[in-house]
């Protein structure tokens, strides 16, 4: 299990980490974190776990990982952004943990929205962004991250479309330096983000990104549709073209079509 002390000793961040609550289990990270949302708790805020009882996905799934072989962190955030804007978080978060993982290992990251993270087309690593607002806006925002990191084995039902670094690169891979990675490269991003800006942060996403141009499918629960990639949408929607025209999406599995 990581310990608190090592994970802040050599960690130089501005925000990002400054508190830090390490568990051996809980929950959910983006549970906690959301508790200390509500409790008027500081920005910059790390909930990190080695196990999960109930961790979360993306529309509702759940989230599964054998003890001490992902990182499960969730980092609680205060921007003043628009709420137009709230979307973009995703792929902030996205673009500083693909860059983070880059220095830790000698592969590309690719992301794919709207908030997984690939290695050569398979998924090691997903977010889930949780917010909370005010009348007058952002309350905060908690961005949660599972990554696979040494996992050798994976469910058979998963196992052709997921991934972890150590499947990867065929290396145990150090925990905490990633950790301490993800962790100096959100806070780095977030300096930009924090004010509003998200030139930077979607410019890097976009340059991580291989789908636009292509045909997809994208399903939501019961919905399905079916287009073209064609553009981000200044909010971090997808806009795909399709036989009805042009269509802005916020949620969906997307799969390409051979």
């Amino acid at each position: 299990m990581l310990s608190k002390e090592e994970i802040a000793t050599g960690l130089v961040t501005e925000i990002v980490g400054k508190k830090l609550f390490v568990f051996d289990s809980i929950d959910s990270t983006n549970s906690c974190a959301r508790a200390l949302g509500d409790a008027g708790a500081t920005e910059g805020a790390v909930v990190v776990a080695d196990f999960q009882t109930d961790g979360r996905g993306r529309l509702g799934r759940s989230w599964v990982a054998e003890p001490g072989t992902s990182l499960l962190l969730s980092l609680l955030l205060r921007p003043a952004i628009t709420l137009e804007n709230a979307g973009l978080l995703a792929l902030f978060a996205s673009a500083a943990i693909a860059r983070a993982i880059e220095h830790c290992i000698d592969r590309q990251v690719e992301c794919k929205w709207p908030n997984d993270l690939l290695l050569q087309g398979k998924k090691f690593c997903g977010i889930l962004i949780e917010s909370a607002f005010q009348q007058s806006g952002l309350f905060y925002s908690v961005i949660g991250a599972g990554i696979n990191v040494n996992q050798t084995e994976l469910p058979p039902e998963i196992s052709t479309r997921a991934t972890s670094l150590a499947r990867e690169t065929g290396k145990t891979i150090d925990r905490l330096a990633v950790l301490q990675s993800v962790l100096t490269e959100l806070d780095r991003m977030y300096a930009a983000v924090r004010r509003g800006d998200f030139n930077a942060a979607v410019s890097e996403w976009t340059r991580r990104c291989s789908m636009f141009g292509k045909a997809v499918v994208v399903q939501e629960h019961e919905s399905t549709l079916s287009g073209i990639a064609a553009r981000l949408h200044p909010d971090g929607g997808l806009v795909l073209t399709t036989d009805q025209g042009e269509r802005t999406i916020y949620a969906g599995d997307v799969t390409f079509i051979a």
